[in-house]
């Protein structure tokens, strides 16, 4: 019966099986699981002669529920596509040699080099940590990067009397570092990051930088691979200090370092234009605001004529490269939302290239993405767009391509929901606020559905028109999902994001507010379901929305602050947070750390609360979640507490955690619904 079942399918015309097997099975909405399916590309390098391009492949390993990255080599039509690492090993940061005949790249932590002529690879050296910042020197010879070294520090105590196989307690610990713990990293070993270089055949890392310090950021070689420069914070008081970095130059052979900025605020990824004339470099004068802007400047090689070429563009520079001709640079900055990559010339022109620069980020709409040029001007970018992830795309002439597809399988098994953009006044002042609608499947403006207010961290970050697995599960279960840049959000210039300097949260609660507003006043929202969630900033938004609104059914505040002065004193980057994000230390003025903290307000919430936090997090500890959940188990609201075991403030970095945060956040928000949608 098979049998006469293939023959007779063999049979058919091709249009007439491919109904059939439509039919058979439907397209439908995303599930938890395609979390694994997800895979997107980073890190893309084309070589000089812009005939090929090098970049990362990221997927979900399902069996160690992690992420996972190999290199893959594709010619710049998309004609040629091949591996050139095992799926098996975790590969990035590749790297063309001056020849174009290597690469160099990171393999678990160990610098190896492939030779693109025979396949042949090897591991150079033996690595005490691992290496980031890979740079070839112009000759071939050299490769540098910055490596962490550990500095042995003898216990102020040691006690005596411990008998022979005797099973004491662990030693003490003891801690007198500024920086002690990192998110992500945990408590840290006592060390500093250097500069290493090693030669491109093998042998041992030369550490060419001394002192307590770190040093760490883009590595460039001047011309005659004789010096290198690269930035540093080298002051005194440099933990007090946490973003005053200078660029210096390193002469080799003398280990001679010399200071080219000196300016109070951070200069960094200084790079040598082709003809080594100019130095090209991102930086700004500390105001000790929020928000402040990365400008990219130009200076001569010994530090002289400093020049801003961004100053009118008010937008922060995250990236940029010399073009070949050392006329102009190509930059990458975020604008309204969008990723944006222009062409800026050394006269102050400007013009822009693509507007779809996306990347890195899967789980929720944040901006971002990489790219790189060749020496002909042929551009690879990661390219977002709100239905997939990260693909490889190539600019060349003005003309854009598409390279890989690396999520067909997904977009074509799945119903992906559609994202709109909206605009809508600010009640507060009239500015423009800028959002995004999320629609579920199958979408019926005439109908009633919930609606969830989803929040973006930072609070200086920026959502946009990208992919997000979060929110898609979310419009898959049946919800529209709005999602805006409320005032503080970076891509609109400086005073945008400062409006709430010194003022977090206040007002752009309103923005917040009026976006709900401006969705419901489309008819097809059932305004006695609306739910709000968010993470980290929008995890202190949400809890402090519930403290002055009971329009929302239910809330998720995930991984939030909720006082601010226990805050401060626990984050791992408190030095930072209390320089730029308060007029005082908590002990001198407690009355604003109280004034802007969601606990002061917790005797007005009435709204079901969830609270979810990674519980190796130091960058907002789950202390801050344990607070708010006691608050309202005293307030006799209902609410509930999920603890990520070893996740960090990355909960969605293992995709399982991905899974199981959106799978709750929907728990909790369906058991408040009223009904289904009608």
């Amino acid at each position: 019966m098979k049998l006469k079942t293939i023959t007779n399918y063999l049979c058919l015309p091709l249009f007439l099986i491919y109904t059939a097997s439509i039919s058979a099975a439907e397209v439908k909405p995303l599930q938890y699981e395609d979390v694994f399916d997800l895979e997107f590309v980073s890190d893309p390098q084309p070589d000089a002669a812009g005939k090929r391009v090098v970049f990362v492949r990221n997927w979900m390993d399902k069996q160690t529920d992690r992420r996972r990255s190999t290199l893959w080599l594709s010619t710049v039509d998309g004609k040629s596509l091949q591996p050139l690492t095992d799926k098996d090993i975790n590969a990035s940061s590749p790297r063309w040699s001056p020849d174009q005949n290597r690469l160099a790249y990171i393999v678990n932590g160990q610098i190896h080099v492939k030779w693109l002529d025979t396949g042949s690879s090897s591991q150079l050296g033996q690595l005490a940590s691992s290496p980031s910042n890979i740079s070839w020197s112009p000759d071939g010879h050299w490769l540098a990067f910055s490596m962490f070294t550990e500095k042995n520090m003898q216990a102020p105590i040691t006690l005596a009397g411990k008998p022979v196989g005797a099973d004491w307690a662990k030693p003490a610990i003891y801690i007198d570092n500024k920086q002690y713990r990192v998110d992500g990293a945990g408590y840290t070993k006592l060390g500093f990051r250097h500069i290493y270089i090693m030669s491109s055949n093998g042998g041992s890392a030369i550490q060419l930088t001394e002192g307590d310090y770190n040093h760490s950021g883009d590595i460039s070689w001047s011309l005659d691979s004789k010096s290198l420069y690269f930035s540093t914070n080298r002051q005194p008081d440099w933990q007090s200090k946490p973003v005053n970095t200078e660029i210096y130059k390193l002469d080799i052979s003398t280990r001679k370092l010399i200071a080219l900025t000196e300016r109070d605020g951070p200069d960094s990824k200084p790079t040598l234009s082709p003809d080594g004339k100019l130095i090209a470099y991102v930086g700004y004068d500390d105001r000790k605001l929020g928000h402040q802007a990365n400008r990219l400047y130009v200076m001569n090689l010994d530090g002289s004529n400093k020049r801003n070429l961004t100053e009118d563009l008010d937008r922060a520079i995250d990236s940029f490269q010399w073009q070949a001709n050392s006329k102009g640079l190509y930059i990458q900055y975020d604008s309204e939302g969008a990723g944006i990559l222009a062409s800026q010339s050394l006269s102050g022109k400007r013009s822009t290239l693509v507007s779809d620069l996306g990347g890195g980020s899967y789980s929720r709409p944040y901006s971002g993405g990489q790219f790189s040029a060749a020496d002909t001007g042929i551009i690879a970018y990661t390219q977002m767009s709100a239905k997939h992830p990260a693909e490889l795309a190539i600019v060349s002439k003005g003309k854009t391509k598409t390279i890989t597809d690396f999520n067909a399988d997904l977009v074509f098994n799945r119903s992906i929901s559609k994202v709109e953009e909206i605009w809508y006044s600010s009640t507060v002042d009239k500015r423009n606020l800028q959002g995004w609608v999320m629609y579920p499947p199958n979408f019926d403006p005439s109908k009633q559905y919930p609606l969830i207010l989803e929040i973006h961290g930072g609070p200086h970050t920026a959502y946009g028109p990208q992919f997000a697995m979060e929110l898609q599960l979310m419009a898959a279960k049946g919800y529209v999902v709005l999602y805006t840049n409320p005032r503080g959000s970076t891509s609109y210039g400086e005073d945008f994001a400062n409006l709430i300097h010194h003022n977090y949260p206040s007002t752009d609660f309103n923005d917040l507010m009026d976006g709900v507003d401006a969705v419901i006043a489309k008819g097809f929202i059932d305004e006695k379901q609306l739910f709000v969630t968010g993470g980290s900033g929008g995890g202190v938004l949400t809890a402090w929305i519930v403290g002055h609104t009971d329009r929302f059914a239910a809330a998720v505040s995930v991984k939030p602050v909720i006082n601010w002065f226990s805050f401060v004193l626990n984050a791992d980057m408190y030095s930072y947070f209390s320089q730029y994000w308060f007029p005082a230390l908590p002990w001198q003025n407690p009355e604003h750390y109280l004034k802007y903290s969601p606990i002061s307000y917790v005797g007005n919430v009435t709204t079901p609360t969830m609270l979810m936090t990674g519980e190796a997090d130091y960058r907002t500890p789950i202390s801050e979640t344990e607070q708010f959940y006691q608050a309202l188990q005293l307030q006799g609201v209902e609410t509930a507490m999920v603890r990520i075991p070893e996740a960090s403030h990355s909960i969605y970095s293992r995709p399982s955690n991905l899974m199981a945060k959106t799978a709750y956040i929907l728990y909790w928000f369906d058991k408040y619904r009223s009904d289904k949608a009608k």
